[in-house]
């Protein structure tokens, strides 16, 4: 019999966390005209915060296999939301990248107690499926 390690479901979560980094740097870039065309236009000090608040999302995302790593991404969603003040627009995408947050970290969360219980379908042995199927 073959017996292979099952793969880690936690490690593939830190690809997914960086993908969807990814796509919230390129939203918050793509912002910047939705930024300038409210209220009277873009300050500079205004762009520098959309600059700065990308990078440090790009800069995250090599940090997100530590342990720390998640929550500095999560961090960084209320560091958006704080952008309100500032810019409205990257407000509004603090609140939906927020959620974003919230269900890749519940998702997460439940894999991890499921792990924990031994109830994940790849800790399944082959055994029990061939006894459950005949």
């Amino acid at each position: 019999m073959n017996r292979t390690k099952p793969t880690d479901p936690m490690k593939s979560f830190a690809g997914v966390a960086a993908a969807t980094l990814l796509l919230e740097v390129l939203v918050v870039l793509l912002s910047i005209p939705v930024v300038e065309n409210l209220g009277s236009g873009l300050a500079t000090w205004q762009g520098v915060l959309v600059g700065v608040v990308a990078l440090a999302m790009l800069v995250t995302c090599a940090f997100l296999r530590r342990p720390w790593g998640l929550w500095v991404a999560a961090g960084l969603q209320l560091v958006l939301i704080a952008c309100w003040v500032a810019a409205p627009a990257l407000g509004v995408l603090g609140l939906v990248f927020g959620v974003v947050w919230a269900a890749l970290l519940w998702m997460r969360f439940d894999v991890a107690r499921r792990m924990a219980q031994g109830t994940l379908p790849s800790q399944q042995s082959t055994e029990d499926s061939a006894d459950s199927a005949g």
